[in-house]
């Protein structure tokens, strides 16, 4: 039994109803729920007498210290068989990792723990790194983002990873560690006996610098399936360096996220030949880099070749026009893999999606999410638009937001969805004007089709 509850204000009735029903649950989601230490006595007292319960999620809750420790005393009791722990956002500090260290020594059942976006700092993941050195500790995943860390953290950090080989997946990012300390975490990683699975580095302050190191990682680690250093200024010259640990047999890169790294078309070389080789990669982000209309086209010739196996390609904000629209429609037609499209943010314009419907009409393409917001869209393409809605019924999910499709437009787009052989079930219209007729359209369709999400 699950209990699944965000964006809800407790009163008293409702809490003590509620924890009725959790004394038999496996899983207690209650995000956003204005939660305070008072409850997590309440918490604490179900994690004791609760055996069934293995996963607890209380983002974005005033708990603090105190509701921390409360929820501790229940976490150290034999019977608790608790095994994913999240904490994100529920203001706490350093003195709550005294507590949590307790528990990583103490609770072998416990493989995840997530307290990002707390202001724990570096004294206190130090704390935490002792808690994970203990014997006992089986911990597989650990979340840090946003926890106001610096470079001091790497060495308890390293000597940590040494001493756990069942850790899976480490994320630091949206912290301030720099080169200096992301080159000394890399070789940590390397000497590890540790399976790292997933790496996540968003915005750590990395420079091109780093590339060799987090490149020796991806040599050394086929475990390593998902990493992500988006947000990091490593431009065209680290993306290099890194294509050569990526490019690596024995890589097996799945998921790679590169948003916002400085990468021009200059990169696309590499990236092109990346998409090409590596089948095990399907998933790329490269959101916000300038690769510009000559980089997406050779981007597309990768796509094309029949070893490429990429599903999910996100070029959003990537300074494309109209005059790439053929070369990505002839990358839909002939790719039967890519699933999920993210274009938005870039000027293609009623002439560019025209080109990438006539490959989106293909029988080879399998498009299964498009993305186009933002990118000067007009009521002029919404017909044909409308038409690959009623042909594609691979196509669930459809974003053309922040384009002016007024009235015209979006009653093509309704006409389409009121088909039976429609299958999109998710239609994103954020920011686009309609009269008070199209208005009661729209949630008359709703009405009658629910299996469809209108989201404005």
């Amino acid at each position: 039994m699950e209990l699944d509850i965000q964006c809800e204000e407790m009163s008293p009735s409702r809490w003590a109803e509620l924890l009725t029903t959790m004394k038999s649950c496996k899983t207690i989601r209650l995000d956003d729920c204005n939660l305070s230490s008072s409850n997590c006595e309440d918490l604490s007292s179900i994690i004791n007498t609760n055996p069934s319960l293995t996963e607890l999620k209380l983002n974005n809750n005033e708990l603090g210290d105190a509701g921390v420790e409360y929820l501790c005393k229940g976490l150290l009791t034999p019977s608790c068989s608790l095994q994913k722990l999240w904490l994100q956002n529920c203001n706490l500090t350093s003195a709550s990792c005294e507590t949590l260290r307790s528990v990583l020594s103490a609770q072998p059942a416990l493989t995840e723990l997530h307290v990002g976006d707390n202001k724990l700092g570096t004294a206190g993941v130090k704390v935490l790194c002792q808690g994970m050195m203990n014997p006992s500790c089986k911990l597989q995943k650990l979340q840090l983002e946003y926890c106001e860390l610096t470079a001091d953290i790497v060495e308890a950090l390293n000597a940590a990873l040494q001493s756990k080989p069942s850790l899976k997946e480490l994320s630091l990012s949206n912290n301030t560690l720099g080169d200096t300390a992301v080159k000394q975490l890399c070789r940590g990683l390397v000497e590890a006996s540790c399976n790292l699975e997933l790496l996540h580095l968003e915005n750590c302050g990395i420079t091109s610098d780093s590339c060799m190191e987090i490149s020796a990682v991806l040599r050394n680690k086929s475990s390593l399936m998902d990493l992500s250093v988006g947000d990091n200024k490593i431009g065209d010259s680290g993306l290099a360096l890194l294509c050569q640990g990526l490019m690596h047999p024995s890589c097996k890169i799945q998921k790679l996220w590169l948003w916002d790294c400085d990468l021009t078309s200059a990169s696309c070389k590499d990236l092109s030949r990346l998409i090409s080789t590596k089948e095990t990669l399907t998933e790329i982000s490269l959101i916000d880099n300038n690769l510009r209309d000559s980089g997406m086209e050779m981007l597309c010739q990768a796509l094309k070749d029949p070893k490429s196996k990429l599903q999910e390609l996100w070029v959003r904000e990537c300074g494309l026009t109209a005059a790439c629209c053929k070369a990505v429609s002839s990358a839909l037609s002939t790719n039967k893999h890519l699933k999920v499209l993210h274009i938005g943010e870039n000027k293609l314009g009623d002439a560019g999606v025209e080109l990438l419907c006539e490959g989106l009409m293909h029988p080879n393409c399998n498009i299964q999410s498009l993305w186009l917001g933002n990118c000067d869209l007009t009521a002029g393409c919404c017909a044909t638009l409308a038409t690959v809605m009623v042909t594609k019924q691979c196509l669930t999910e459809l974003d053309l937001s922040y384009n002016p499709l007024d009235d015209e437009g979006i009653r093509k787009i309704c006409e389409a969805l009121r088909k039976p052989s429609c299958n999109v079930q998710q239609l994103i219209l954020y920011d686009i004007l309609w009269s008070s007729e199209v208005d009661d359209e729209l949630r008359a369709l709703e009405e009658s089709k629910p299996e469809v999400k209108i989201i404005s």
